[in-house]
């Protein structure tokens, strides 16, 4: 399948010297959620501006359901729908002219039955005639995925949806990513938050200083936090691990005093209970016994902090 999004060797310098892009490549499948993590000024909002054709690059190619972005400008525009971070709307206006108006920009015609369907399923429907200011803060950001929807798109993007929302209003609003990508919307987003990428994404990509790090199957990625390390302190140091342990994934620290053995905890066995009975046999005796088990947000940092 041809990616709907791809990304080629993008570069963005500006006038003051700062390199906010570096040759950055990325293929978007359609009907995916890719999830961008990254630190403040990694780069992800630079990335999803130029390809919504908001900024412009130094270099590099993109194109959008097959259509350059520079050259083919609007038919590429027209696939995409902006969920900016700040919420910047009408207040007095209402929810559902809000939407209407957003639709006629971009030279569709009226559709009360579309904008019907939109605000249903962001359960917006019984608040069609409230102005903006009488809304919450979760509801006006419903309102902008209403009005980024509003001239049907086939990609949305989503830049820090939850960012500054309570626990309950974040999950609500995955539950409203859920339903947008069962309704056939391929959906990128920038977040901060390592549970949001584990809870909704399809893929995981990690940017840092204007690269990208990582771009990885999320399940691929959880598959690696299923990998636990044991540590198995030793009573008396010793100076190599016995030949009959050499069968066990197992490394001896500098001073020899601990021993480190890793296992997945998704395996139908560990191999744990052979190893101390090994040990036991071999005449080690253990002082103490620890686990540590990586996540999502290990990952990230390893990959970000060099």
């Amino acid at each position: 399948m041809d990616p709907i999004i791809s990304v080629t060797a993008l570069d963005k310098t500006y006038r003051s010297g700062q390199r906010a892009l570096k040759g950055v490549s990325l293929q978007i499948r359609s009907g995916e959620i890719l999830a961008l993590l990254g630190p403040n000024g990694a780069g992800k909002t630079t990335l999803i501006s130029m390809i919504c054709g908001l900024t412009s690059p130094s270099s590099g190619q993109i194109t959008v359901g097959g259509y350059d972005i520079v050259t083919d400008y609007r038919a590429a525009r027209s696939l995409i729908g902006l969920v900016p971070q700040e919420v910047a709307l009408e207040p007095f206006e209402k929810v559902i002219n809000t939407v209407k108006f957003s639709r006629g920009l971009f030279g569709h015609p009226p559709d009360a039955a579309y904008v019907e369907q939109i605000l249903r399923q962001l359960s917006l429907w019984d608040k069609r005639n409230t102005p903006i200011k009488e809304l919450s803060g979760g509801m006006k950001r419903r309102v902008l995925i209403a009005k980024a929807l509003s001239h049907q798109p086939k990609i949305l993007f989503l830049d820090e949806p939850t960012a500054g929302v309570d626990v309950e209003l974040r999950k609500d609003m995955w539950d409203v990513v859920g339903k947008l990508k069962a309704s056939g919307v391929t959906i990128v987003l920038t977040t901060h938050y390592i549970e949001e990428a584990e809870a909704i994404a399809d893929r995981v990509g990690v940017i840092a200083d204007g690269d990208i790090l990582l771009v990885e199957d999320k399940d691929k990625l959880m598959a690696q936090m299923g990998i636990k390390e044991l540590y198995i302190e030793l009573q008396k140091p010793i100076k190599a691990i016995p030949p009959a342990l050499a069968s066990y994934d197992l490394w001896l620290a500098e001073d020899g005093s601990r021993l480190t053995y890793v296992y997945d905890t998704k395996a139908e066995r560990t191999g744990i209970t052979g190893l101390l009975t090994d040990l036991s046999a071999a005449g080690l005796a253990l002082r103490d016994l620890q686990t540590s088990q990586s996540s999502l947000e290990d990952i990230f940092v390893d990959l970000v902090k060099d």
